[in-house]
């Protein structure tokens, strides 16, 4: 086996994945591959070349969408596949309960079936009453024809930010509190094990899917609300040669909103959100996009796919929620040296079906097994009781949360304890 020195980041790099509530992650200028006019904006947001046909939809604040139904009011976030945005439901509106919601605007690029499945999965769930405590609930979906062209639009109920947005904003030594983490993974297992019950697999599971609830922005005014989330920022956008902006590019770009992180505190509960992996326990695909940290081996390995690849992506999220980082390398991360270090972790032994895909996977690495590194237990002891952080867990607790993972770090998928199961041990209710 391979001996790997492992240096872990605080937790996994921001992801680019359409999720509803992302932080920006772009440059201030961004240059088309295809020499197309380069454009510019004191914006950090969603990469400007991708305003062009099959791109993003250029979005204006105040414009109404759906016919008039949805105020556009700010930016939430951006992904590679959608930009989401603030709005108010005008159909409901009655002085004093508006209600807000989030408006996720997909490309208009064809060839991916992300927004399809999403729809799918979000439609078949919203048909489930009452409605799944710890998953996001979708509210409505329509067409939108802009300059870039088609675009699917999805309405979702508003939700806060996620867990490493919270912990980069609130807590300095980078990780929760333990009885705040004990309460977020039981909810996590929840959201998990109704998914599960109603033969729907997530597929993308890891701490950015997890967003906080913001149950205070019900019924607000207009005027509180922007008093809450603060005025958007916007930002022009030129084009460098200093010539008109082409057709479908916005006349500015707005930051997405990050002071949600400060509301936290009065969230009631989390719930799990991005279903662009999703699938039908039916209609289960041939490959998934899980960032490779979280990323179960069966989908390494190419093996056939089901739910249980959620479960192994629960034991990595359980470990960085009472951790602050993922049980595997997150930096210069590649499949060989993933699964050298998921072998000195897993509780079974690698399975002989996938041994000749390891040999020629590992065939040629020089990283030699001079001795093996750390197991589960260990490494999770290493990484909690580290000397630099808080501990609020015993010794006791962290042997407990250590054999709760085991039973979901089996790489025979079968051999997983269901989210069920996991959620049955009476740590979780201590």
């Amino acid at each position: 086996m391979m001996n790997i020195t492992r240096v872990l980041p605080r937790r996994i790099v921001p992801l680019r994945s359409p999720c509803i509530f992302l932080k920006s992650m772009s440059t201030h200028a961004d240059k088309s591959p295809m020499d197309q006019p380069t454009y510019i904006s004191p914006i950090d947001a969603e990469p400007l070349h991708r305003y062009r046909q099959g791109g993003y939809h250029p979005v204006t604040l105040g414009e109404y969408l759906k016919a008039g139904r949805y105020k556009v009011l700010h930016k939430l976030g951006w992904g590679g596949y959608s930009t989401v945005w603030a709005a108010r439901d005008q159909r409901l509106y009655i002085p004093m309960t508006e209600t807000y919601v989030a408006v996720k605007i997909c490309i208009a690029e064809k060839g991916h079936d992300r927004e399809t499945r999403e729809l799918q999965t979000m439609k078949e769930l919203a048909s489930y009453h009452p409605s799944l405590t710890h998953v996001v609930q979708l509210l409505d979906d329509f067409d939108l024809t802009g300059p870039n062209g088609f675009h699917k639009c999805l309405v979702y109920e508003l939700l806060g930010p996620n867990i490493p947005d919270v912990i980069d904003a609130h807590f300095s030594g980078g990780r929760l509190p333990g009885r705040l983490a004990k309460t977020i993974a039981k909810q996590s297992l929840a959201g998990l094990r109704d998914l599960h019950q109603r033969d729907i697999g997530h597929g993308d599971l890891h701490t950015r899917n997890l967003a906080f609830t913001m149950p205070y922005l019900d019924k607000v005014t207009e005027e509180a609300f922007f008093e809450i989330l603060g005025k958007p920022k916007i930002g022009r956008v030129q084009r460098r040669d200093g010539k008109g902006l082409g057709l479908g590019v916005p006349e500015y770009i707005v930051k997405p909103n990050s002071s949600r992180t400060r509301l936290w505190k009065s969230a009631q509960s989390i719930k799990i959100i991005d279903f662009g992996e999703s699938f039908s326990c039916s209609a289960v695909p041939h490959r998934l996009h899980t960032p490779l940290p979280v990323r179960a081996p069966e989908v390494i390995f190419q093996d056939k796919l089901d739910h249980h690849v959620d479960l192994w992506s629960m034991g990595c999220m359980l470990f960085e929620l009472f951790t602050g980082q993922p049980p595997f390398d997150t930096f210069l991360i590649t499949p060989p040296i993933l699964v050298g270090q998921m072998q000195e972790m897993a509780t079974d032994d690698l399975p002989r079906r996938w041994q000749k895909i390891w040999d020629t996977m590992n065939k040629g690495n020089d990283v030699t097994a001079e001795s093996p590194g750390p197991n589960l237990q260990e490494w999770l002891e290493e990484v909690y009781f580290d000397g630099r952080q808080i501990t609020d867990l015993t010794r006791k607790d962290i042997a407990r949360l250590g054999k709760i993972i085991g039973r979901l770090f089996y790489f025979e998928p079968s051999a997983r304890a269901s989210a069920r199961q996991i959620l049955d041990d009476p740590w979780f209710n201590e």
